[in-house]
């Protein structure tokens, strides 16, 4: 791994954990999540040091009994140590700091001052905030304690009108603290401070991009495969496609693809999947036709991990069952190819520290255990948008590299109580629609800014991120044709977002609203009615289950 072991950002249950990630990422560094739980224990195994540790925050406080803590022997480590919020506090309250509940509590915005009032500490020069002017800044608080005395050895170099610590170091043992988020966007110098702290304390040296991270993962694969054949699960979205792609790249014919069209893909999806990998990339790539036998074994279910788990399942017995007939025909298969990428394992409860599991993913939580193959999920540690980038270096079209995600569960998550097959074509019919009509303003919006459609850098182009009709298992009255009607309503669900991690619902115009809600109860039978969900992740997430 470049710059050593990379960062570490240790998890002590902070809802910023993951784009804390992201944000070193972004500085061209290598990140991952490590529980505070297994921190000491993974700092014990031979070449396991990073080049530095995030403490994310947390919900805690650090004086209460049972709070998430470390050892103050982990601070006499040499490793450069920038805490966030409770990370922050931690820090101070180990190495003999004092923190405190206050009367007044920070939330939001605030505006932040360069160095102490008064009282311990006065030197105001600071590695963390070196080239960034504090004159007229804002910072983003969230905190119910703060930081009363900094610990020995340690300075004072901001605050705010409320909080006498906004942020500390001690730059002879690296270790540095901030009681704001610098990870949020709310804090607009937050970028460079966290670039401060990796190359200037840490040392590393912003050579984690994914041009080098797709060549040292063609090696890996061959590595690993030695010669060996990989059954891949492709689902045509974007994480199995590049996952497919840099495999291909890496062991050629000893990839074998299957596309399981298991019956609830959108309109026309499966023949387009056929088309583009068959023909464009040149690979072996078999359809296999499940619908029946996925619908069977979803009949009756309405609880939404279980609908996740028996497809996981499935999608792994079909493998497996494809697969001894390969070995039958050519030999034996021997690993598993997935599109897993990092937002899967993190919502599935396998990212940090206590993780709870939002939502199974049927890559992650459905897997069973008795499963023949070996996993191959090359792009495990990473995010969207990096998925994304890998796939532009490995020459995949862009109109494909930028395709809107699809769950691997399909439309089954997006039918909410039973699945069948007449509430699957409302939702494949009205999905259809919506996706003509927002692709129609996108183009239109474009060719108006002179900007590429698939260029992914302007922020219009990303108001629009992804979007889908769901089917609630509601039906209400209403009136056609002077007749009393008693149908389905329909959910339209439009968000912009960058990772997937977080997402705000996209602002589209009313005429494209009011177009899109006309074509639908029009043009498909059974609804009479449409929604549009203006809820963010958090706290609600992307799918509706």
């Amino acid at each position: 791994m470049s710059d050593g072991n990379g960062i570490w950002v240790v998890d002590f249950g902070g809802q910023y954990n993951q784009l804390i990630a992201r944000r070193v990422r972004e500085a061209n560094v290598y990140a991952e999540i490590v529980p505070y739980e297994k921190c000491m224990e993974r700092l014990a195994e031979a070449g396991a040091h990073p080049s530095g540790i995030i403490f994310t925050g947390g919900p805690n406080s650090v004086y209460e009994d049972g709070a998430p803590g470390l050892p103050a022997s982990f601070f006499e480590l040499g490793i450069p140590v920038l805490g966030i919020c409770y990370g922050a506090q931690l820090m101070a309250q180990v190495l003999g700091g004092k923190v405190v509940s206050p009367d007044f509590k920070e939330y939001g915005r605030v505006r932040i001052y360069r160095g102490p009032g008064s009282g311990p500490g006065n030197d105001t020069s600071s590695i963390l905030f070196d080239g960034i002017d504090l004159s007229d800044a804002y910072c983003w608080m969230s905190h119910t304690d703060y930081i009363e005395r900094v610990p020995e050895g340690f300075a004072v170099t901001s605050r705010t009108d409320n909080c006498p610590t906004a942020s500390l170091e001690d730059a002879a043992r690296g270790l540095y603290g901030v009681q704001f988020h610098p990870e949020v966007h709310h804090t607009p110098f937050g970028q460079q401070l966290l670039r401060n702290f990796l190359y200037n304390a840490c040392g590393c040296t912003g050579d984690w991009t994914m041009a080098n991270f797709a060549k040292q993962k063609v090696a890996e694969i061959r590595e690993t495969v030695k010669g060996r054949k990989v059954l891949c699960a492709l689902s045509g979205g974007v994480d199995s496609s590049v996952a497919a792609v840099l495999t291909h790249e890496a062991i050629g014919d000893n990839l074998t693809c299957f596309f399981v069209d298991h019956g609830l893909l959108r309109k026309d999806e499966g023949d387009q999947v056929m088309e583009v990998y068959g023909r464009r990339f040149n690979m072996k790539i078999h359809r296999v036709n499940a619908a029946d036998r996925f619908l069977s074994k979803l009949k009756g279910v309405t609880e939404p991990e279980r609908k996740r788990k028996i497809i996981g399942e499935e999608f792994i017995r079909v493998f497996e069952e494809e697969s001894r007939r390969l070995a039958a025909e050519e030999g034996g298969i021997d690993f598993l190819l997935q599109g897993t990428i990092y937002p899967d394992v993190v919502e599935s409860g396998g990212g940090g520290g206590g993780a709870a599991v939002i939502k199974s993913h049927h890559n992650v939580g459905g897997l069973p255990d008795d499963m023949d193959l070996q996993l191959l999920e090359p792009l495990r540690l990473l995010f969207k948008d990096e998925v994304r980038a890998v796939g532009e270096e490995l020459g995949i079209a862009p109109e494909l590299v930028w395709r809107q995600p699809f769950p691997g569960p399909g439309l089954a998550i997006r039918c909410l109580g039973e699945v069948t097959e007449d509430k699957l074509k409302i939702i494949r019919e009205s999905d259809a629609i919506l996706r003509e009509e927002i692709d129609a303003y996108n183009e239109a919006l474009f060719k108006k800014l002179g900007a590429r459609r698939y260029e992914g850098t302007t922020e219009e182009e990303k108001a629009v991120w992804q979007y889908f009709t769901v089917l609630p298992d509601i039906r209400s009255v209403g009136v056609m044709g002077d007749a009393r009607t008693y149908d389905y309503a329909v959910g339209v669900r439009a968000v912009c977002s960058v990772d997937g991690m977080t997402s705000d619902w996209a602002r589209l115009p009313y005429d494209v609203l009011e177009t899109i809600a006309g074509r639908i109860v029009n043009e498909v039978p059974g609804v009479n009615r449409v929604l549009y969900d203006l809820t963010n992740k958090p706290p609600g997430t992307i799918e509706w289950e």
